[in-house]
Formats: C-alpha cells, sequence, structure tokens
C-alpha cells in the first residue's frame, strides 16, 4: 500500500468536483482571489474561524469575547482562554507567510499558537500520547522516536505529490492527527496546516471558517477519525472534511454572491423578529452592555446590508427611534 494510505472512493471524487463548481460559482474564471472579499468579511470569517478552533478544544470565551481580544480590548475570562486566542491570532496572521511543506514553518506555527500555553512550545513531543473521551483511549499515537521520521515522510509527500489539494489537504490533516507529534495543540494545528494547504491552491479559503462547520459535527469529525484509524487508511475522514468543505461553501457568503450574515448580525435578527425595538432594548435581549460594539459588529452591518431598518430614517438620532426587520432580513433569517 502506499504512503499515506487513503483511497479515492467516489464519493471524494463527487465533492472534489462539487467544490470547485462552488469556487467556479464566485468568479468566472474560477480562481477566487482572496481580496475578492471584503475586509469587513474576511475579518469576520477569520474570528467565526479562530472562536471554532478554540471552542472545539474546549475554550469558553464567546465569539464577542474573541472579538474584543482581537480589538485590543480587555476581557475577563480565563488567562489560558484568553493566551488562546492571542495565539490563534498570531498564527492565522502569519498563515501566508508559511510553507506548507517545511517542517521548520510547522514547529514555528505551533510555538506561535502555543506561545505561554504548551511547556515546549515548538518542539516535537519525547514521550507517549494518546487521545481520551474521559477515560477511554481512543487513539495511541506512534512512539516518539518515531515521530521525527513519520513527520518528514508526510511532508515530502505534500511537497512531491500530484493529489489534488482538497485530497492532499484532508489526507494530511488525518496522517497529521495519527502521529501526533507534539505534546499539545494537535488538533488545533492540524485544522490550521489544513487551511494553509487550501490557501496555496485557492487563497479565499483561508479566509472560509470550515472550523465552524466542524465545531458544529464534533462527534461526526471524531467518529470520522476513529474510523479511518479502524481502517487503517484516511478514506473516511477525507469523504468527512471534503463534506464539511462543500458545506462551509455552501453556508458562506461572499461579496460577489450575496450579502453576509453573520453570527451577530443574525442574533439581532432573530431578536427583531420578536418586534419592533429601541437600541437599547435590542442589546439588552443580546446580553451586550458595550454600545460601540453593538454598533459596530451588530446594529451597523444589519443596516447597511438592509437586514433592519429605522422606523424614523429621516431623524437617525431621534429619541423615539425603534429598529424593525425588512423583508430581505426575514428571507435571511429562514436560511
Amino acid at each position: 500500500m502506499s504512503y499515506p494510505p487513503y483511497t479515492i472512493t467516489s464519493a471524494a471524487l463527487k465533492l472534489v468536483a462539487a467544490i470547485s463548481e462552488q469556487l467556479a460559482m464566485l468568479s468566472a474564471t474560477g480562481n477566487v482571489p482572496a481580496k475578492s472579499l471584503s475586509p469587513q468579511l474576511r475579518r469576520e470569517n477569520r474570528i467565526r474561524t479562530i472562536h471554532a478552533s478554540l471552542a472545539i478544544e474546549n475554550n469558553t470565551l464567546s465569539l464577542e469575547q474573541v472579538t474584543a481580544i482581537i480589538d485590543g480590548k480587555p476581557v475577563l475570562g480565563p488567562p489560558r482562554d484568553i493566551q488562546e486566542v492571542r495565539g490563534a491570532v498570531a498564527a492565522y496572521e502569519m498563515l501566508e507567510t508559511w510553507k506548507p511543506y517545511s517542517l521548520k514553518d510547522l514547529l514555528t506555527a505551533h510555538a506561535t499558537l502555543m506561545h505561554d500555553l504548551a511547556d515546549t512550545p515548538g518542539r516535537l513531543r519525547t514521550g507517549s500520547v494518546g487521545v481520551f473521551q474521559g477515560s477511554k483511549g481512543i487513539h495511541m499515537a506512534p512512539p516518539a522516536r518515531l515521530v521525527h521520521e513519520h513527520l518528514e515522510n508526510l511532508l515530502q509527500w505534500l511537497h512531491h505529490t500530484n493529489e489534488h489539494p482538497l485530497i492532499t489537504s484532508c489526507v494530511f490533516h488525518y496522517e497529521f492527527e495519527f502521529i501526533h507529534p507534539f505534546d499539545d495543540g494537535n488538533g488545533r494545528i492540524g485544522r490550521l496546516w489544513q487551511t494553509l494547504i487550501l490557501s496555496k491552491w485557492r487563497p479565499v479559503l483561508a479566509y472560509m471558517p470550515v472550523e465552524t462547520i466542524v465545531r458544529n459535527r464534533q462527534k461526526e469529525y471524531y467518529a470520522s477519525l476513529g474510523q479511518a484509524d479502524a481502517q487503517g487508511e484516511a478514506t473516511a475522514f477525507v469523504e468527512f472534511m471534503l463534506r464539511a468543505l462543500h458545506d462551509t461553501l455552501a453556508t458562506t457568503k461572499t461579496d460577489q454572491v450575496t450579502d453576509q450574515v453573520t453570527d451577530q448580525v443574525k442574533r439581532l435578527l432573530e431578536v427583531a423578529a420578536q418586534g419592533e425595538k429601541t437600541a437599547i432594548a435590542l442589546m439588552r435581549a443580546l446580553d451586550l452592555r458595550h454600545a460601540p460594539t453593538f454598533r459596530k459588529n451588530y446594529l451597523t452591518p444589519a443596516l447597511q446590508a438592509g437586514l433592519i431598518e429605522r422606523t424614523r430614517p429621516d431623524s437617525p438620532r431621534s429619541p423615539g427611534q425603534r429598529y424593525r426587520m425588512t423583508e430581505k432580513g426575514k428571507k435571511a433569517l429562514q436560511k
């Protein structure tokens, strides 16, 4: 059997074709540059990616708290959770500077992501590790003495393979998790590196929040890893990740297609659906206390997208000003 072991199934081929078609629909050439997304949309998707990736690892911070940290604002929360956000932000900002097949870059990424979080950031493990669910071991990684060789072989395969990038990114992700080269941070690095591989193929994929889909399907994510382990090849995991990416592209909006409905805006629409409300009433319903954050992340984007409207459009600052959902907002909330 070739290394790394995997089988390209008809299901995988159909998903590769479907994803390629999705990307082609975003541009007449089928090559969508990252700049086709507005700065605001890139930012929103990156925030969602970081929040989802850390939520998978049981980080307790909300999307609003992650946003505040990125904006340099003080946040009350567990110090480790806050540091995890800072590390993730630093790592994703460096994403485009790394080569997917470089061990040096991979170690740098781990050092950046796990700064002040791991005992040996940026260094391969020297002891045994496993993956547990409660007290049950679901995966025992290869011995530490084999880690460097396994990782070098995987990176060399990635460098020289002629396989489609969608396939290689998924295979790499699985094999990386199988090797488990670090004492901690393997899950978030594996997902980060898959994003890196995909972004080298289509830059716009650096901003597609695959992590959000994985977070929403954690049981299936871990089940696919377990199934691949049992089968001795990456096939089951490849199919799962391709479905996740397909679903991400189907639900993620770009400026070329339609208006972006972020998680924050969707929450605002859910409240606005209850009837006309003042800005203060909307903030209370959303459990928000910081007016600038509310206006920046909720109210202004919803107004600009035409999802809600003022009851007194000619008097924006009127003391009696209220906000209500538009027909466009109702349709967006139904999606």
